[in-house]
């Protein structure tokens, strides 16, 4: 962004509000042709005061029009406070608003697949696509859920519980807790709705994620669990690989929650029964959107001793992975585990290493480094621990995720 003239940035944040020029023109009190000029380059924008008037009307701070960096960058360079706002928006939007905004029922078949679309941003790490994409989503699949009956409604009520879970899980990694767990929350209570029992575990994690986030280890260990033992394989219930991968992650995000607790026993009892379901599973899957398999159960062995202050075993842990199964992984999750790399790595000193990793992890996924609070903390920390000047790489990188010490 810094590298584009400043017609290409007021360009660039007038899409990103969709305004169309003649509304952002009449913002800043001008006219359409006078905008059209400035965008295409035609008209130079260097009076500071215009400049000043211009992102007042896109809602932005100044700096981001001057190139510069703010001195106080906010950890989400990939969703701001109007898109957060808009979220929130949409999901406090009551069944009756739906209707209203969407007279028509929604077609399944368009929102399965935009559905799909938010999944695979997601898992690209690509927050700024869903943070401008998501609260249009969130209203379609609501006032489907309410406009479609029969089996209809039962699939377009599965959808908004996919929605609702994509959204928690967008919302956590831009550390919006509080929101991530209102659409958690909404995920569960449409998966009941539908009556999928593993839509309802997957939903679990979620509610359990953000309840992670806001401090609530306890709370977050019991849910998890509760939920795994009542889907667990056997018995009563099937031994399909959904249901495996349902179950397996629920007990690999019970002993992240352990993990927190500083409870070692729950943590590897809970990686130990994942291994198995995961040796049932055989590989390294993706149903129901868990990415869980022999890879997967690995990395949570790192994540869950970072956590539990066993740096030098999660790097050892990270050392036995299998490269091959660990590329062929979804960039969020193999970014995360570079992202738990790299704390390792500080926790044991080597604060060089440390730094080269959370490169490595923005070049995979660059969302997931830049705009997640978590790497945030990491980049101080390093930068703190740092003596003298920090090394070129790492100083531009810090200065990339807007960190300061």
């Amino acid at each position: 962004m810094e590298e584009l003239p400043i017609g290409r940035r007021v360009a660039y944040w007038r899409n990103r509000r969709k305004l169309t020029l003649q509304v952002l023109a009449d913002r800043v009190g001008m006219s359409k042709s006078w905008m059209e000029k400035v965008e295409s380059g035609a008209r130079r924008l260097d009076k500071f005061s215009t400049i000043s008037e211009v992102a007042d009307a896109l809602e932005i701070d100044i700096s981001m029009l001057l190139g510069r960096s703010p001195d106080a960058r906010p950890p989400r360079a990939y969703a701001d406070h109007c898109e957060i706002g808009a979220l929130r928006d949409a999901l406090g939007r009551s069944a009756l608003a739906s209707r209203l905004s969407h007279p028509r029922r929604p077609d399944l078949g368009n929102l399965r697949q935009a559905t799909e679309h938010a999944w695979t941003s997601f898992q690209y790490a690509r927050y700024d696509v869903l943070a401008q994409a998501l609260p249009a989503l969130l209203r379609a699949a609501q006032s489907a859920a309410d406009h479609h009956t029969g089996d209809a409604a039962e699939q377009a009520t599965g959808l908004l519980a996919q929605v609702y879970q994509v959204a928690s899980s967008t919302l956590r990694k831009l550390g919006e807790y509080d929101l991530a767990h209102l659409a958690a929350d909404r995920a569960l209570g449409a998966s009941v709705r539908c009556g999928d029992d593993l839509l309802a575990g997957t939903s679990t994690t979620r509610v359990a994620n953000a309840l992670l986030g806001m401090g609530h280890a306890r709370a977050a260990f019991e849910a998890n669990v509760a939920m795994a033992h009542r889907l667990a394989p056997g018995d009563v219930n099937d031994t399909s690989p959904a249901r495996l991968s349902v179950y397996g992650v629920l007990l690999l995000q019970g002993a992240m929650a352990a993990a927190h607790l500083r409870d070692s026993t729950s943590v590897r009892e809970l990686i130990a029964e994942a291994r198995v379901a995961a040796t049932a599973l055989g590989v390294d899957a993706d149903h129901y959107r868990t990415s869980f398999g022999p890879t997967n159960v690995e990395l949570h062995r790192a994540a869950a001793a970072v956590e539990l202050g066993e740096g030098r075993q999660a790097i050892a842990a990270h050392d036995q992975l299998d490269r091959g199964r660990l590329s062929a992984l979804v960039p969020e999750r193999r970014a995360q585990h570079l992202l738990d790399l790299a704390r390792a790595l500080a926790h044991t000193g080597e604060l060089d290493r440390a730094g080269e990793v959370l490169g490595e992890a923005e070049h995979l996924a660059p969302a997931e480094i830049r705009s997640r609070p978590a790497a945030h903390a990491v980049m101080t920390g390093i930068l703190r621990r740092t003596k003298g000047s920090p090394p070129a790489l790492l100083a531009a990188l810090a200065d990339r995720m807007g960190a300061r010490v």
